[in-house]
């Protein structure tokens, strides 16, 4: 099972990779509708996100930062329960302030997540096949945005 977790993280990184690899600094914060979440620096210089304990209605498009924040988000956690670490409060991960930084950050848990992945006990592959899929959900965001920002949307 865990060569079969492997090939379809690998699928679904090739597809990230192409993203994270072309996403340009500018499309981070853009915002392609009023309707948005990002992130936004606090008082103290702290990219923090925007949030709601219930989904609002409508639901606000994501920023490329509110996005790649998520994915840090999501991805940390993920990482500190499947190794028997306590998981992060949502509030405990911030955006490093930059999409460069945010990319170097996906990558480094990409390739932590892909390690894990080879020795995965079997009662967490459910968890690692939600992983999976939930990161191309949002590569697929990251990516829309990115298309719909170059194209003049």
């Amino acid at each position: 099972m865990n060569a079969e977790l492997l090939w379809q993280f690998d699928l679904t990184w090739a597809l990230a990779d192409l993203h994270l690899s072309a996403v340009v600094e500018d499309d981070f914060l853009w915002e392609p509708t009023a309707l948005c979440w990002t992130v936004r620096p606090d008082t103290a210089g702290v990219w923090r996100p925007d949030w709601a304990d219930t989904a609002p209605d409508p639901m606000p498009v994501p920023t490329v930062a509110w996005l790649t924040w998520h994915v840090i988000w999501w991805w940390s956690t993920t990482i500190d329960k499947v190794t028997g670490d306590a998981p992060r409060d949502r509030d405990e991960v911030i955006w490093p302030g930059d999409g460069a930084s945010s990319v170097s950050q996906i990558r480094e848990l990409a390739a932590r997540w892909r390690d894990l992945l080879a020795d995965l006990e079997v009662d967490q592959v459910r968890t690692a096949l939600w992983l999976n899929a939930e990161l191309m959900k949002n590569i697929a965001e990251i990516g829309q945005l990115r298309l719909l920002r170059a194209a003049g949307a």
